[in-house]
C-alpha cells in the first residue's frame, strides 16, 4: 500500500529501514527464529535463522502457515510479528511469548485497528478466516469471534505499523532519519 502513493524504489528504501528495525528486535531474543520473505530468500539477512518463501494466496493464509508449520515442528508457543514496525523491540515480542502463558491467542494491536502480532499456544485456523484484511476493524472482529468461541485471548501494546504514508509521516522513525526522508523526496 505505500508503494502506491510513494512509488516502488521510495517503499524499498523504507522497507529496508524497517528490516534492520526487524532484525535488532530478534537479534538478542533468546528463541529460535523463522524469517518467512515474501518472495525470496535474503541469504544476508538473519544469517543463522531457518528462512523460508511464504505460502498463501492472502495474508491469512500466509499466517496460517506459518503457524502450522511451526506447530507441525513442535513449538509450542509462535509469536509472528511483519516488518513493518519501527517501534517494535525484543520486549514486544517476549512480553508476547510470555503471554502465551496463559492465553491460547495473543495480539499486539496497531493504532490503525489491526494487529502488529500475533501468537498462538495451540493452532487456531479461524482466527486467519474470512477476516478483514487491512479493515479497521480486523482486530475488534477477530476478538469478537475468540470470546464468542470462548477461546482465551490477551492483548499488548499498542503500536503503530507503516502501512500507508501517512503512518510513515507520523513515525519518528521517519521523522529522526535525515537519509530516508532524503531518498524519499
Amino acid at each position: 500500500r505505500l508503494a502506491k502513493t510513494i512509488g516502488n524504489q521510495a517503499a524499498f528504501e523504507v522497507y529496508k529501514e524497517l528490516v534492520k528495525v526487524t532484525e535488532q528486535a530478534t537479534e538478542h531474543l533468546d528463541t529460535d527464529l523463522r524469517i518467512y520473505f515474501s518472495d525470496a530468500i535474503v541469504e544476508t539477512k538473519w544469517k543463522n535463522s531457518y528462512k523460508a518463501v511464504q505460502k498463501g494466496k492472502n495474508l491469512g493464509e500466509r499466517m496460517s502457515n506459518a503457524f502450522f508449520d511451526g506447530f507441525e515442528d513442535g513449538y509450542e508457543r509462535i509469536v509472528l510479528i511483519g516488518s513493518d514496525l519501527p517501534d517494535i523491540n525484543a520486549t514486544h515480542i517476549q512480553n508476547g511469548l510470555d503471554a502465551l502463558e496463559a492465553s491460547e491467542v495473543i495480539f499486539g494491536p496497531a493504532e490503525d485497528g489491526g494487529y502488529y502480532l500475533i501468537g498462538m499456544s495451540k493452532m487456531n485456523t479461524k482466527v486467519f478466516e474470512n477476516k478483514p484484511w487491512s479493515q479497521s476493524h480486523l482486530l475488534s472482529e477477530t476478538l469478537s469471534e475468540l470470546k464468542q468461541n470462548n477461546t482465551t485471548f490477551a492483548t499488548l501494546d499498542v503500536l503503530n505499523d507503516i502501512d500507508t504514508f501517512e503512518d510513515l509521516e507520523a513515525s519518528d522513525f521517519y521523522k529522526n532519519n535525515k537519509e530516508l526522508k532524503h531518498k524519499i523526496k
